[in-house]
């Protein structure tokens, strides 16, 4: 094509995208329908956005994917009265492109869409987050953003100890409307004083001030039934974390660390142990939900007989900014100065979630001078030997098509450093150029936000426990 007209396809396609942005809204606020393209959310997404998403799969898997594909499936979503689903129109449309078989796309969608068409409201379910600090403020935002479609999860209340200012809501909103890792808080938040309430995008989410998780009765502000998401890590083993059901309106307790004693759910491995009586469940920590679905892939083709992960981690609140007094070793010296040698227990917190690493690895940890986005690399000995080559097509096929899409993302950048990874809502992104293969020995390096990606890890977890996930389609072979 000449300028002229690589010019006049981009004003089309960015056209359709912006018709896309109505249709995407209306399918979620209305009919609590989540659509994507290849893993890649739309909802509440910028025209950009849209245009970059369908763009991802011609990086990676080398297929052109344009939104003139995806419109019309969105289109006939929404005639169909598809409800309740999570929907990947770029696998759709490329599934009708490839098995259509001549049909026309009203009558493919509806096989494909059959258990979701018509289908029942759900319930919500109340959450409250205890704690407010890194974690629990993206968890906010997760739960905010999610705000019109069937908010099968929301978020009723805040809890946190009370600070010594006077403007103590004020300042839990500023932390919330900003942030210097991951930026401003897409939409508007109001501090209600007088119903000691952070009102955002529309929802009014209380704020508790409590010294005990046993001390609250939740009823008296309307919730009841609630999951009680601890960010704070005071309480890992479930005598802890049973305060939290004492409460009046609590029904169930999720961890956002490593707990003891009871189970560490890594979403996309071991969710499947998730049963409907369990009251306190553990998200297990950012690098275990980064490395064990990686892990989990490799078992699953090629074996695993032993090996080594070194996280290269972004340095966390429990260390000190300039050198000072700390109870763990090293971690006194100042954070932005030093890279810091520490350990980790996620290498062996991996046969939590995949009993078949039972023994099989060993970790380490340093922390280095960067606020957000860390790195795993996994240094491993196969039970089958195969090439660099065939390795990162496996891995990029579990990235677009496997039932690990949501934890699994891949990259093939060549410029690609940390602060691209921002934002990713991936458990880990593998750096395809950065693999090596000799035989049976590999080394992977793997990214992960261990911030917002975590997060997103969380949420899934809450949605699983609350018996809100959304079905995915199409289905999964």
């Amino acid at each position: 094509m000449n300028r002229e007209e690589v010019f006049t396809d981009w004003k089309e396609r960015e056209a359709k995208a912006e018709a896309m942005v109505p249709l995407i809204g209306g399918l979620y606020r209305d009919l609590n329908v989540e659509s994507s393209v290849f893993g890649r959310l739309l909802m509440k997404r910028s025209v950009i956005d849209i245009l970059k998403a369908h763009r991802f799969v011609r990086q990676v898997e080398g297929e052109e994917l344009s939104v003139h594909d995806t419109y019309p499936v969105l289109e006939t979503i929404k005639k169909l009265n598809v409800r309740n689903a999570h929907v990947d129109v770029g696998k759709l449309a490329v599934k009708f492109r490839n098995e259509g078989n001549g049909r026309d796309l009203e009558a493919f969608l509806k096989d494909e869409l059959e258990d979701a068409i018509g289908a029942g409201e759900r319930e919500p379910t109340d959450v409250v987050l205890y704690g407010f600090g890194r974690i629990g403020r993206l968890l906010a935002r997760l739960l905010i953003e999610r705000t019109g479609g069937g908010q099968a999860l929301r978020l009723r209340a805040i809890v946190v100890r009370k600070g010594n200012a006077d403007n103590d809501l004020e300042k839990r909103a500023s932390l919330l409307r900003r942030d210097s890792v991951h930026g401003s808080f897409k939409g508007t938040i109001q501090v209600d004083e007088e119903n000691q309430a952070l009102i955002a995008n529309g929802n009014m989410i209380k704020v508790i001030f409590a010294d005990a998780p046993d001390s609250i009765d939740y009823t008296q502000y309307g919730i009841s039934n609630a999951l009680v998401i601890d960010n704070t890590g005071k309480w890992r083993d479930e005598d802890g974390l049973s305060l939290h059901l004492r409460a009046t309106g609590v029904s169930r307790v999720a961890l956002t660390a490593p707990g003891k004693g009871i189970k560490n759910i890594v979403m996309g491995v071991n969710d499947g142990d998730i049963e409907a009586d369990d009251k306190i469940l553990s998200a297990a920590s950012c690098t275990t939900n980064a490395i064990t679905p990686v892990l989990k892939a490799l078992c699953d083709k090629f074996g695993v007989e032993n090996g080594h992960v070194e996280t290269v981690h972004a340095y966390t609140n429990d260390q000190n900014l300039i050198d000072n007094y700390h109870k763990g070793d090293r971690r006194g010296r100042a954070a932005g100065l030093n890279m810091v040698l520490t350990e980790t227990g996620a290498a062996k917190a991996v046969a939590k979630a995949l009993p078949e690493m039972e023994g099989k690895l060993t970790g380490n940890a340093i922390r280095v001078p960067t606020p957000n986005v860390s790195m795993a690399i996994l240094n491993l000995n196969l039970k089958s030997e195969t090439s660099k080559e065939e390795l990162n097509a496996y891995l990029r096929d579990a990235a677009l098509h496997g039932p690990l899409q949501k934890q699994i993302d891949y990259s093939n950048s060549p410029e690609a450093v940390s602060t691209d990874f921002v934002g990713s809502r991936a458990a880990g992104v593998v750096d395809a150029l950065a693999t090596i293969v000799n035989g049976n020995r590999c080394v992977l390096y793997v990214w992960y936000d261990n911030e917002f990606g975590y997060s997103c890890q969380v949420i899934r977890m809450a949605q699983k426990m609350a018996q809100c996930t959304l079905p995915a389609f199409p289905k999964n072979k």
